[in-house]
């Protein structure tokens, strides 16, 4: 399998960096998470005066065989026409990209379809989607390692165009149900705790795609690895965005982490390198029922809570504006010393 060599943030320049922030022109701490987010940023680069350069939303795509036992409202054939909105600007990824200067990737993971590459898309397309894993293995570790080393390429290729903070986003119709089972092997809850509505079944439709996936982890013969699990279970666009992290954290970028899905992805890439996490800023906490059990599990906060479950990145990107105000923060205000005022706390 492809070998990551992730670093945790040199703790060096900590001290200096606390002293920077509760010396600027405000009470000690008025400024709340943003000084948190200051602190974890300036740590990530390794300096007091840290820079958000060419922000990149990379969205994954990839087609789903458990859709087949009927887990999702929304047909397969979803993902490669939002695909098609997505190179027209037409989806809320798109207004959100324009609104905060994100430059959009579109990624063919593992669509079941002929996709219109020359228009845009990037082709890294392991399979027409995954096997059923109610019936066996989503992907061979084969797939699965090549879905690992593919996104991080992409990652690669980001970040030779100047990006340094990078969001990750997904679409694939059915894509919460392997998210919930890896939530659930991967952290020990309960699986009816981590099984929701997805794009919006009843409650009728919960309790049918709960006994699907139910009956798929009882079926489950693989070894228990966090890598077999992820292969049995995981969606090609799910494992291609662990790639991405994992590289993105090795190169000491700022990961933006999005929904459901993208927490249940570094959820499986923090299992692999514990490290990732010093890299990862939780960007929004979703409606899907598990989302808020994952981050409580991982005791990471999330910036905002919107209500959203579109996926996509969109949570991700509404809260940039916050990670960028904690460096504005860090770089604009003054001392008090420069200032002559008197320190007021």
């Amino acid at each position: 399998m492809k070998n990551f060599h992730i670093e945790r943030p040199d703790e060096s320049i900590r001290e200096a960096l606390i002293d920077k922030i509760n010396n600027l022109t405000k009470p000690k701490g008025a400024l709340g998470i943003l000084e948190d987010l200051a602190l974890q940023i300036g740590l990530i680069q390794q300096t007091l005066s840290p820079v958000l350069t060419h922000p990149h939303n990379v969205l994954f795509a990839a087609d789903h065989g458990i859709v087949e036992e009927r887990v999702s409202k929304s047909p397969k054939e979803i993902t490669w026409q939002q695909l098609s909105n997505f190179l027209h600007g037409g989806a809320g990824v798109n207004f959100l990209c324009r609104q905060h200067g994100f430059k959009l990737l579109l990624v063919d993971a593992g669509v079941d379809y002929d996709l219109p590459y020359e228009k845009g898309i990037i082709n890294c397309s392991v399979g027409r989607g995954t096997c059923n894993f109610l019936k066996g293995p989503a992907m061979s570790i084969e797939e699965m390692e090549l879905c690992l080393k593919r996104g991080a390429q992409i990652t690669d290729m980001i970040h030779a165009d100047g990006c340094n903070v990078v969001s990750f986003g997904e679409m694939g119709i059915g894509n919460t149900s392997p998210s919930s089972i890896w939530m659930h092997l991967l952290t020990g809850i309960s699986l009816e705790q981590c099984v929701g509505a997805g794009s919006g079944l009843d409650t009728d439709g919960i309790r049918h795609k709960y006994n699907v996936l139910k009956q798929s982890v009882d079926h489950y013969t693989g070894n228990g690895s966090v890598e077999d699990i992820m292969a049995w279970f995981g969606g090609y666009e799910m494992v291609m965005a662990i790639g991405g992290m994992l590289r993105a954290a090795e190169l000491k970028m700022i990961i933006l982490v999005d929904g459901f899905i993208m927490t249940n992805c570094i959820l499986a890439a923090s299992k692999l390198h514990p490290e990732v996490l010093s890299y990862a800023i939780f960007g929004h906490q979703g409606d899907e029922i598990g989302h808020k059990l994952v981050l409580d599990t991982m005791q990471v906060r999330p910036l905002l809570n919107l209500g959203l479950r579109l996926g996509e990145g969109t949570g991700a990107i509404c809260a940039y504006p916050i990670v960028a105000s904690s460096v504005n923060m860090l770089n604009e205000m003054d001392n008090f010393a420069h200032a002559s005022i008197t320190k007021y706390f």
